[in-house]
């Protein structure tokens, strides 16, 4: 058993263990101040599915009637409903504010 009298032993591991000072705290303190921004904006879960933001700033949707039951539409319904539309303009504001934008 080593002699308390002589300090840290090189068994106990206390030797090489750098000890925080009261100026590190601080500076983390600080930053962690100004780089934090609470509440976060979190997107609908909803319109985050059903509507896209294309580059140039525009809400896509798709139509309607294009998920099931195909047998009972004609071909030339189904070909017509192919593809994105814009979303009504009036619509467009509250979307974007779901989605976060």
């Amino acid at each position: 058993m080593a002699d308390p009298s002589q300090g840290p032993s090189a068994g106990d591991g206390d030797c090489c263990v750098p000890r925080q000072t009261a100026v590190n705290t601080a500076v983390r303190d600080r930053e962690t101040e100004t780089t934090a921004t609470m509440p976060k904006m979190k997107t609908h879960s909803g319109a985050g599915k059903r509507f896209k933001l294309t580059g140039t700033g525009k809400v896509m949707r798709r139509r309607a009637n294009r998920n099931h039951m195909f047998e009972h539409k004609s071909s030339r319904l189904t070909r017509r409903l192919y593809g994105e539309i814009p979303v009504a303009k009036s619509d467009v504001k509250e979307i974007k504010k779901l989605l976060g934008k």
